[in-house]
């Protein structure tokens, strides 16, 4: 389809809600660390380090909702609950990791830009 044929307003929603899910932090987390393979709860908040567990699960709930990510309760003493990504979380990995190792090779870029835009920006509001 043309850019120009496209019904903006709702592709523009629609891509927005996608974003929204996958672009935060921890989903994009969540997504790399269980690109290793399936996780259970606490190996994954280990894994992740500084997300609460509260975030944790409504990261797990939101990305189960979405359909990448699968929730598979075993019934042991106590209950084993694993964490896996689906077919479509698998197809995520590879532009979640693109990005982020997009990052990575741009932190010091990124920092430097910000240091410059930081320091013109006090200097003109000083003067």
């Amino acid at each position: 389809m043309k850019p120009g044929h496209m019904d903006l307003p709702a592709d523009c929603r629609a891509i927005g809600d996608v974003l929204a899910r996958i672009g935060d932090k921890w989903s994009v987390l969540v997504v790399s660390r269980l690109g290793q393979g399936p996780l259970r709860f606490n190996e994954l908040r280990r894994a992740i380090g500084g997300i609460s567990q509260r975030m944790l699960t409504l990261t797990l709930r939101g990305l189960e909702r979405d359909g990448l990510v699968t929730r598979t309760v075993f019934p042991t003493i106590p209950p084993r609950v694993d964490y896996a990504l689906t077919p479509l979380g698998r197809d995520l990995l590879n532009p979640v990791s693109a990005l982020g190792a997009w990052a990575i090779r741009n932190q010091v870029k990124i920092a430097r830009a910000r240091e410059r835009f930081d320091g013109a920006h006090a200097a003109s509001a000083a003067g």
